[in-house]
Formats: C-alpha cells, sequence, structure tokens
C-alpha cells in the first residue's frame, strides 16, 4: 500500500494538515495510488479523525519520540520547510514535497526549499498550490542528496541564505 507521510515538525501548520486532507487533494492522491496518509500534526488545532478522509487510511498523531520509521516506510514525504524535516526525510532517500508556510514573516524557509528545490533533490510549493503540485509532480526528477558531506552542506546553507 503506496503511503504518503505528512510532518509539521514541532511547529503549528493547520493549513498544510487540512490542505492534504481536503477531499480535492486527496483525490489526487488516490489517483496517483497513495492508500495510506500518515500525519504528524505537532502543536496544531488539526487533528483529524481516522475516518475523516474516504478512499483512504489515515493515522494521525501530534508527536512521537522519532518519525524515523514513519519516513522509512513512507512512498512520499510531504513536509514544512523546516531543515531538520527536511533533511531527514532526504537523508532516508525519500522523494520530498516541502510545503512552505508563506505566512511567515522573514521566511529562511522559501530559500533552503528553492536552493535544495533548483538542485534537484525536492519539490516545493505552497498550501494554496498543493493540489495542483500533487497533481502534476515528476518524482523521477529528483536526485539523491548524499548525507554525511558537511562541508557540501555548509556551502549549500551559505548558497541558501545568500551568504555566499
Amino acid at each position: 500500500m503506496k503511503t504518503v507521510f505528512v510532518t509539521v515538525g514541532t511547529t503549528s501548520f493547520d493549513d498544510l494538515i487540512e490542505g492534504v486532507t481536503c477531499p480535492e487533494t486527496v483525490q489526487v492522491l488516490k489517483a496517483r495510488g497513495y492508500e495510506h496518509l500518515v500525519l504528524q500534526a505537532g502543536r496544531g488545532s488539526i487533528l483529524p479523525a481516522a475516518d475523516s478522509c474516504p478512499h483512504v487510511s489515515l493515522e494521525a498523531y501530534r508527536f512521537k519520540d522519532s518519525i524515523a520509521d514513519d519516513i522509512q516506510q513512507a512512498d512520499l514525504v510531504i513536509s514544512h520547510a523546516g531543515a531538520g524535516s527536511c533533511l531527514e526525510a532526504l537523508g532516508a532517500g525519500k522523494p520530498l514535497l516541502v510545503v512552505v508556510n508563506d505566512k511567515l514573516m522573514n521566511n529562511h524557509q522559501l530559500e533552503m526549499a528553492r536552493q535544495l528545490h533548483m538542485d534537484s533533490h525536492l519539490l516545493y510549493c505552497t498550501c494554496s498550490t498543493l493540489t495542483e503540485t500533487l497533481r502534476t509532480m515528476d518524482l523521477s526528477v529528483l536526485q539523491p542528496f548524499l548525507p554525511g558531506q558537511p562541508k557540501n552542506f555548509a556551502n549549500f546553507l551559505d548558497k541558501a541564505l545568500g551568504v555566499q
């Protein structure tokens, strides 16, 4: 059963949880062959019930000690743009769609997502473009992000944040 894992990290990102569980998005996921949705909802006010998404099985929780197993079992990871969540998914070699929270001020997350996208490591969108991005995404264009190269990562951060 193809699985999508959605994570908001330790933050609150209700727009992402609402967006990924809305009927149109669920329909797109189902059409792409995904049948199981696992949501890590963090501190948000929304925690969808297991029966709230017809046509897919759903499990939702706020926090776990580790999300590594959920990432490992996922066929697609949809994540907020936090560096820790992105690096964990990329390090596991999973296709990653980052949803940037465009309501944040001074959004360094957008720069990081944009740079990782330009380097073909992930796809990114906002909540308003999530459904269409899922509908049209081509995961075959993604390239592995090689972990364990601190110098390369430091250079990447410098470039993404405009320090270099």
